[in-house]
């Protein structure tokens, strides 16, 4: 009986060391909970060093770029890249397919489509990152279209390191991705690392706070087109893209086509864009359409389309910019060589001891060169003996204003009419042939840059009433101002344009300047579509449009009369 309690005593007993071992054992979990830490963190930390991004080298396929950018930045669900689908070419709409489905067409679309019409339309709403691939190489990217889902800094960081890559790379478009003003800079950022090949952004359904597209327009910009559509962008942005276009002293040389439709621009904002286009030289293409333009705004639109008056500002900065570019001509121009090196002359014909007409010339220089401080006299007046020349020897007419202003506008002519003034003075038939062909080329590179990145405002001008008009724009060939709310007051400053512009291009119909506009949109207005005005538009603006004379002709080719 004492063994019994003894055994039944022990066993209790026995739980009380089996606790203090579970005791002890949670003790030694715990010791090892400690220990087993510091392993756990570690393990990640192993898998994340040769996953980092920094290390990563693009090979400039987007697909598997973006993938492994994604995930050694620790995406788990990113947008896969896609080709965007594009219609078959041999697809061919027939009026059979207009017909309504049968019975048993129905019945068999709705038991085997059903599924799959549910998983094409979750497949379509998901974020993906279509592209457009060149015919000839299947891997190079041409274009890039996200739409409906919010890009964020981390997305643009991970473009920033893939998109360098694409040499190909034409075009970005971005629709509704949930643009801010903090990612539009963060944008802008990328778009220099890019292939030079990138020329066209869209940015459209991403209105910002603070209307900021203007930082797109840069003077270092290399965008060639630009889709601001659908972002609610008032006067107070439409200033800012303006200012971006033109302005006194700086000009946006690379954007051709600007898209501003479906938006909110006014008759304040139509004025702020039609100042940008006074002093523009590279914008071709505008769309206006679908905005709040009124009759005022049209008639700014339309008076910058023919001969406008200068500003006292800008009268002044032309009188500036003239009187620099004279002096400057002045400076390379080698009249002035030869006035400032009438001693080295001098010196050669003492040596020299030949060339009579040289010797009729030294009492002329003497005479001018008796007084050195004359010389400082004497240098106001080689521009009038260079318009002497130039008037003798070219036989233009003389424009209007002052003298600087005719040697600002015949710098060129001038240059190459003094070499046959020196060559006739005894040099030799050898060194005249050879400074003939230097000054040449010295012009020809004066006149490849002066047309490169000439200043509207040394344009030929037209002075009357004692005011500067300058000839309107007529480097903007399309207009689009389709569903605003302009009236026959503001047809009446279309029409006066057009005018001016057939009538100034038909002498010079065989030149390759400027030749105005060639496409005009205002329909869907508030005037009737037999307003006279309108008609009498359309009527000088249809042989003008280059697609509607291309089809004329060939009618009249397959129907000749």
């Amino acid at each position: 009986m004492s063994s019994e309690p003894s055994a039944s005593g022990t066993s209790p007993r026995a739980q009380r060391p089996g606790a203090q071992k579970t005791s002890g054992a949670v003790t030694k979990k715990g010791e090892r909970a400690v220990k087993e830490k510091p392993a756990a963190a570690l393990t990640p930390v192993g898998e994340e060093e040769p996953k980092n991004p920094e290390e990563y080298q693009c090979t400039g396929v987007l697909e598997t770029d973006f993938a492994e950018l994604c995930t050694r930045s620790g995406y788990t669900d990113f947008p896969k890249v896609v080709t965007r689908p594009r219609p078959h070419p041999n697809f061919v709409p027939s009026s059979s397919m207009s017909e309504k489905p049968t019975l048993d067409d129905q019945r068999l679309m709705s038991g085997s489509c059903s599924l799959t019409s549910l998983e094409s339309k979750y497949v379509f709403f998901r974020p993906t990152i279509q592209v457009e691939l060149e015919q000839e190489d299947s891997k190079a990217v041409k274009e890039i279209y996200i739409r409906g889902w919010k890009v964020e800094d981390r997305i643009l960081g991970i473009f920033s390191k893939c998109l360098p890559s694409l040499s190909q790379l034409q075009a970005i478009n971005l629709w509704k991705v949930g643009m801010t003003d903090k990612t539009l800079t963060t944008f802008i950022a990328l778009l220099p690392l890019c292939s030079p090949t990138l020329r066209k952004v869209s940015l459209e359904g991403n209105p910002l706070p603070e209307q900021s597209y203007h930082k797109l327009m840069g003077l270092d910009s290399t965008i060639a087109h630009l889709s601001l559509r659908n972002n609610k962008i008032d006067d107070h942005g439409a200033h800012l893209l303006a200012r971006a276009l033109s302005t006194l002293h700086s000009c946006n040389r690379t954007l051709v086509s600007l898209n501003l439709g479906f938006n909110h621009i006014g008759d304040e904002g139509a004025g702020y864009i039609a100042n940008g286009l006074r002093l523009n030289r590279s914008l071709l293409w505008l769309s206006l359409a679908h905005n709040r333009i009124q009759d005022k705004g049209a008639l700014k639109l339309a008076e910058v389309l023919r001969p406008f008056e200068l500003t006292h500002t800008e009268v002044v900065e032309r009188r500036r910019l003239l009187l620099e570019k004279g002096s400057q001509e002045r400076s390379r121009s080698p009249s002035s060589s030869r006035h400032g090196d009438s001693k080295t002359d001098r010196e050669k014909s003492q040596m020299t001891g030949i060339s009579s007409i040289t010797l009729v010339d030294r009492p002329e220089k003497s005479q001018t060169g008796k007084i050195p401080k004359g010389l400082g006299k004497k240098k106001e007046k080689p521009g009038e003996v260079v318009k002497k020349e130039e008037k003798s020897g070219s036989g233009q007419s003389p424009t209007q204003g002052t003298p600087k202003k005719e040697d600002a506008m015949k710098s060129g002519k001038g240059k190459v009419t003094i070499p046959d003034q020196k060559s006739s003075k005894g040099k030799g038939t050898k060194t005249g042939s050879k400074e003939k062909r230097s000054i040449l080329l010295e012009s020809e590179q004066l006149v490849a840059e002066a047309t490169e990145m000439v200043n509207p405002l040394l344009e030929p001008v037209e002075h009357r009433d004692g005011k500067v008009f300058m000839p309107g724009n007529r480097v903007l060939l399309h207009l689009n101002l389709l569903r605003n709310r302009i009236t026959e007051v503001g047809l009446e400053g279309f029409l006066a344009a057009v005018q001016y512009q057939v009538q100034i291009s038909k002498p010079k119909s065989s030149s390759k300047g400027p030749m105005g506009l060639l496409w005009l949109s205002l329909a869907k207005n508030c005037f009737a579509p037999q307003c006279p005005t309108y008609t009498m538009i359309q009527e000088l603006m249809l042989p003008r449009d280059p697609i509607k004379a291309k089809l004329r002709e060939e009618e009249a080719a397959a129907f000749p009369s």
